[in-house]
């Protein structure tokens, strides 16, 4: 079962022109949902992994259960001021203007190898901040992992010059 069959196309949404790719229906479909998980457990046992990150909030969605079933722990890449705990952030730009990630700044060791984790990747943004501050904190990037790429949007490519390993599970380009 390709799970792109199961991804929601919602025409104009948040505005006129954009094709948004929504997850939900994927989510709510057990078969899919589960296949989606084992796929990605899949292509990751076996590879040194301490951490899974996930950045909030449909990445927790998918990288909770991917942590669980690798056996690791599960990281939340959060927007700014939803940690309680001491944190550390990294700004990034918007379309117009800026926003900021954090995490708890004991999430990640030195030398720890984190997979981060997210829905979508589209202009790669808050992925990238997110590399940045698990880099920061002193953590190794195995692996960008999405469930869809957008490679028009061009994230995947700016993760890439970044020297960064991408995945996706599918794609949707051009429509």
């Amino acid at each position: 079962m390709p799970i792109k069959s199961r991804i929601r196309t919602v025409p104009h949404y948040p505005k006129q022109g954009i094709m948004f790719r929504d997850i939900t229906t994927l989510l709510k479909d057990p078969v899919g949902f589960r296949i989606t998980i084992h796929e990605l457990a899949n292509r990751y046992t076996g590879m040194k992994i301490d951490k899974v990150a996930g950045i909030e909030s449909r990445g927790f969605i998918l990288g909770a259960p991917l942590a669980y079933l690798l056996g690791v722990g599960f990281l939340p890449v959060r927007k700014q001021g939803k940690l309680p705990a001491e944190t550390i952030g990294q700004d990034y730009q918007l379309e117009y203007g800026t926003d900021r990630i954090e995490m708890h700044t004991d999430a990640v060791s030195a030398g720890e190898r984190i997979l981060l984790v997210d829905d979508l990747i589209a202009t790669g943004g808050t992925a990238e901040a997110a590399v940045k501050l698990i880099e920061k904190m002193g953590g190794d990037i195995v692996e960008c992992c999405f469930a869809i790429d957008l490679p028009d949007i061009g994230g995947r490519a700016r993760l890439e010059k970044m020297g960064k390993k991408v995945f996706a599970l599918c794609e949707f380009e051009g429509d």
